[in-house]
């Protein structure tokens, strides 16, 4: 038997970026967290679309509910990262036979729509047929000023690296569900397993920030905190010192019961579901008071640099931070 040589997903995507006619003139660069159309004179059509599929994206004892809310939360981050508000979804759902029932249907739609409507969205149509597996496709529409759009290839040397949150909560709440011989307290398994089941996305934020005009460059964290680093430094040509890991206090708990370092869980986890941004320093104190007024926190961890490296530096010691994150065809489930 042949073996397959398999390619991991920023391999397959790189081969799309080489082989595709690509439209011209493109207002969001192919790789960026959306793509985009212009339909007018500085307006334009903002389009994302995620899957989610039970075998990788669904840990054990998550609802249909919540997994259906999730595929919208996973689309919605994007926008968010964008500073993009969504106006309507489609959504294309695969059901293996055993959740083709009148009470699977309904906890899927109900969190679906849910979701959708949290974030101001409305699901206006999409597809069903039977697969093999649960997979839930969803795609998302919006309209934007192109000058409002918050990219990921705008970050300069000297710009302030910051997240809107702490890391490290659903790389342990997946460890949590997924090893039954992992030590916790009934709190803190409340809070890991909440940022798994119901994750938040930021678009309150990204919204804000972008009426703001503060940020340089934007890209959401879904597939982990040194993964959203280093594509900020591939689109912008710049390189980043992290001074500071923004670690979750039931991450470092979680850790510290279960012989893990809490610096990992935070850096190469997954999910999150926060933003990544750069801003000006001459913009932060703007930047950062935009967000408290949404009721949340700008926290600053590292600056933008001329050398394209990535590098962690804390109390005088300093090391690479690793490519790496959540990858599927590549990730173990």
């Amino acid at each position: 038997m042949a073996v397959v040589d398999v390619l991991s997903e920023h391999e397959i995507i790189n081969i799309f970026r080489q082989r595709l006619v690509l439209l011209s003139n493109m207002p969001v660069p192919f790789g960026d967290d959306v793509s985009a159309v212009s339909i007018s004179d500085g307006e334009v059509a903002v389009l994302k679309t995620d899957m989610l599929v039970a075998k990788t994206d669904v840990p054990v004892k998550m609802s249909l509910y919540d997994a259906a809310r999730k595929a919208i939360v996973m689309n919605v981050s994007d926008f968010a990262s964008k500073g993009v508000q969504p106006t309507a979804a489609l959504v294309a759902l695969g059901l293996p036979r055993n959740l083709a029932s009148k009470k699977a249907v309904l906890e899927i739609v109900d969190g679906l729509n849910a979701a959708a409507r949290e974030y101001g969205a409305y699901i206006i149509g999409g597809d069903t047929g039977e697969t093999s597996d649960l997979i839930i496709s969803v795609s998302l529409y919006g309209t934007a000023n192109k000058s409002a759009l918050m990219l990921r290839n705008g970050a300069r040397a000297g710009d302030i690296l910051a997240v809107t949150g702490l890391f490290g909560k659903s790389s342990a709440g997946l460890r949590l569900l997924l090893d039954e011989n992992c030590v916790f307290s009934s709190k803190t398994r409340l809070v890991l397993e909440n940022a798994v089941f119901k994750p938040v996305a930021r678009l309150a934020e990204g919204l804000a920030l972008s009426k703001s005009g503060c940020v340089s460059s934007s890209m959401d964290s879904s597939d982990g905190l040194a993964w959203s680093v280093y594509g900020l430094m591939q689109m912008s040509g710049v390189g980043f010192t992290v001074d500071m890991v923004p670690i979750a206090a039931e991450a470092v708990e979680f850790a510290e019961q279960n012989g893990l370092t809490a610096e990992s869980l935070a850096l190469y986890g997954g999910e999150e579901y926060e933003l990544v941004l750069t801003v000006p320093p001459q913009k932060w104190e703007t930047a950062k008071k935009t967000v408290e007024a949404v009721g949340n926190n700008l926290i600053a961890i590292g600056k933008a640099t001329e050398q394209q490296e990535i590098t962690l530096q804390i109390n005088g010691k300093k090391r690479r931070i690793e490519p790496c994150g959540y990858e599927h065809f590549t990730a173990k489930v």
